[in-house]
């Protein structure tokens, strides 16, 4: 035998896992935590002894689409192929909550990639719904809390202009902008909170 070598010493394995002798042997490695494929290293065994956790002697085989992920399966025995939608987001279908995906692997049930389109969506177990009553409800409370602001301020503003008529301070503008401001103030009070499509009159300047 000679005293040189000019390649590595390869190792086989008995049926356990364990080296016949001393040498090197390319590993493919997998994530103690994830399982995830990690990448290929040459690794060295002594005698008697059996691989390195999480180092395999087989290969995966690449999947061809980048939304998977390669693990190793959960017994160890071999390569699987498993949803990766990493990166992107996910909404919780009782919160609406939007989150990114973190985790490889399916999304649990109380998640889901497809989006709510308003506040009033309720999950049914295979898409958003959206609650029209709840939304029409809403809208109906939001218009009457507007017209109610927009209310006092006129009358902050006619309650100004009267008193300095009073004061027999107002100009002739004045004058004008008192009687826009009350037929203002008089379309508000007319204004049907109801109605789908609401004409909010303009606002004197």
């Amino acid at each position: 035998m000679s005293k040189y070598q000019t390649e590595l010493p390869i190792v086989k394995f008995d049926e356990n896992g364990f080296a016949h002798s001393d040498g090197w042997v390319q590993v493919y490695c997998a994530s103690e935590y994830t399982r995830e494929y990690l990448g290929t290293r040459i690794e060295r065994t002594m005698a008697g002894f059996s691989l390195s956790a999480g180092a395999y002697t087989d290969a995966p085989t690449l999947p061809e689409s980048r939304h998977y992920a390669v693990c190793r399966t959960h017994d160890g025995t071999e390569w699987e192929h498993v949803p990766d939608h990493r990166g992107q987001m996910a909404y919780h279908t009782q919160s609406r909550q939007r989150m990114e995906i973190t985790a490889i692997g399916k999304l649990p049930p109380e998640l889901t990639q497809s989006p709510p389109q308003t506040s009033f969506d309720f999950w049914n177990g295979k898409k958003w719904i959206t609650d029209t009553t709840a939304q029409r409800q809403h809208e109906i409370q939001q218009a009457e809390i507007q017209c109610q602001s927009l209310s006092r301020e006129a009358e902050q503003q006619i309650t100004l202009l009267e008193r300095k008529n009073r004061l027999g301070i107002l100009t002739e503008t004045e004058v004008t902008l008192l009687r826009e401001w009350e037929i203002y103030s008089v379309k508000l009070a007319d204004i049907d909170c109801y109605a789908s499509n609401i004409d909010w009159p303009e606002q004197p300047k």
